[in-house]
């Protein structure tokens, strides 16, 4: 029987919480009791078949932005 050398492993949590930003709150084991994350199974597209968008500085404005001011430019250009 293998054993475990003591006071090398981190402290382990049977019952961690994760929270989602979504609100969902899962119980795992864990060697950190508490973390948060933004998406989870519950709000992941690929598990809800629903699309969804999560833009949280403003990025995907900002890409249509150049992209019309890129297609204004070409057309000018003709």
């Amino acid at each position: 029987m293998l054993l475990m050398k003591k006071d090398i492993h981190p402290k382990y949590f049977p019952k961690a919480t994760i929270k989602c930003a979504c609100g969902n709150k899962i119980t795992v084991g864990s060697t950190e009791e508490k973390m948060e994350v933004e998406i989870c199974s519950s709000c992941h597209p690929f598990y809800t078949g629903k699309e969804k968008l999560i833009d949280t500085a403003g990025r995907v404005e900002k890409f249509k932005a150049r992209r019309a001011k890129s297609q204004v430019s070409k057309s000018k250009k003709k």
